[in-house]
């Protein structure tokens, strides 16, 4: 059977249990996302969903141990423009390897979740 993947729903990264307003500064007022409605069924543990391009990105809590290479990957328009922004506002930018064809680096928010941006150049 071949799984005939439409496009990504979601992705979920966490940050410290008790930390959801400093979260929302990072996501909501320096990247500029939508927060949206939870479920009331999971609101009681902690984290808040926001709105990406044409996907939704979860927030979650949790205990957090440690540096991971997870991450979410966005295309973007105006890379440059975006980076500078960033840089402007005191965020943490990592250049990447480079790939042929794309132009790309990460950001981190306040607890080192990688998020990559890339544009195409094709």
């Amino acid at each position: 059977m071949k799984i005939n993947f439409q496009k990504i729903d979601h992705v979920q990264i966490c940050i410290p249990i008790g930390e959801e307003e400093k979260g929302r500064a990072f996501y909501c007022d320096i990247l500029g996302l939508k927060e949206i409605k939870r479920p009331e069924s999971i609101k009681h543990i902690g984290g808040f969903w926001l709105e990406m391009a044409n996907i939704n990105l979860h927030i979650g809590t949790e205990k957090m141990e440690g540096k991971s290479k997870r991450h979410p990957a966005f295309e973007v328009k105006n890379i440059n423009e975006v980076k500078s922004y960033l840089i402007n506002k005191g965020v943490k930018v990592k250049e990447d390897a480079e790939i042929p064809g794309i132009s790309r680096f990460s950001f981190y928010d306040f607890w080192d979740n990688r998020i990559e941006l890339i544009e195409k150049l094709f």
